[in-house]
């Protein structure tokens, strides 16, 4: 794609003895967001979902598995209960059953059922638009509930997974390791218009190039303003080969990936490709 094929040259000069100001890390920060939109002017949430229930559902089970394999796994489960009444009233074992590739089966179970429960009971069979509503369902955390806000209700959020994490560390935005608190720095960095898509950005990011074992440095569009350079692969073709998704050829998470996506969609569970 044309933004990701910037040069990085000088990326390694980057590194300062001086200790860089609250001000210029923010306009650091700032401009990585500006490119980021440049590279993935379609980032998106990665579950696919078609309500507020089904985003919210697919979220507690993306939990330690990735949105590929919940993607595989929700069709059967909305196909057969589409509404909060339907997984409220559902056998328990038969649900296991179909959640089982997500794992933690059980316990993801005892979940959705639990918060299917709670919204027919508490709030009319409706997903609440509220944080302080959200949290209180079972299995449903802030980072949860901010997926639903922002892409369901268009409230912005703040998404802090892992992958998030990671990469406001090396990108020295923060050195928290609380997620409530990276939460908190972060959104003083950034205008609240920015926060959800600022979140897909940085996910986009660290799923396709800023690996968590071996970042794609060398192939890297905004190497030059990453103080952690060189934490990764820096020769720009063997960095091209550890790049993933679209931006390396291959299918994305979604299988059914919104407009504009580049990418292929994924194959359902069970399909080869």
């Amino acid at each position: 794609m044309k933004a990701s094929n910037r040069k990085i040259t000088g990326a390694s000069k980057r590194v300062s003895a001086k200790p860089e100001s609250r001000l210029a890390m923010v306009r650091r920060a700032r401009k990585i967001n500006r490119e980021l939109a440049e590279v993935f002017p379609y980032a998106h949430p990665e579950l696919d979902f078609r309500n507020p229930f089904e985003l919210l559902v697919a979220t507690v089970l993306s939990a330690q598995t990735t949105d590929l394999r919940v993607n595989q796994t929700t069709p059967g489960l909305f196909a057969k209960y589409p509404t909060p009444e339907d997984l409220a009233a559902a056998v328990p074992e038969e649900v296991e059953e179909l959640i089982r590739p997500t794992g933690f089966f059980r316990a993801k179970t005892k979940s959705i059922m639990g918060l299917a429960a709670a919204l027919r009971d508490d709030f009319g069979g409706e997903v609440p638009g509220r944080l302080e509503d959200l949290v209180k369902l079972p299995g449903v955390g802030r980072k949860t509930a901010f997926v639903v806000l922002g892409n369901a209700f268009g409230v912005p959020g703040i998404t802090v997974d892992t992958h998030f994490m990671r990469l406001v560390r090396r990108w020295k935005w923060t050195e928290q390791e609380d997620p409530v608190r990276i939460e908190a720095e972060i959104a003083e960095i950034f205008p609240k218009s920015e926060w959800t898509m600022l979140s897909h950005r940085v996910i986009f990011h660290g799923r396709r190039i800023c690996h968590a074992r071996k970042p794609a440095c060398g192939a890297c569009p905004i190497a030059h303003l990453c103080p952690s350079y060189g934490e990764g692969e820096t020769d720009p073709e063997k960095a091209r080969k550890l790049l993933k998704y679209e931006m390396g050829g291959f299918p994305g998470q979604r299988l059914d990936p919104p407009p504009g996506y580049p990418g292929r969609p994924a194959p359902p569970l069970g399909a080869s490709g």
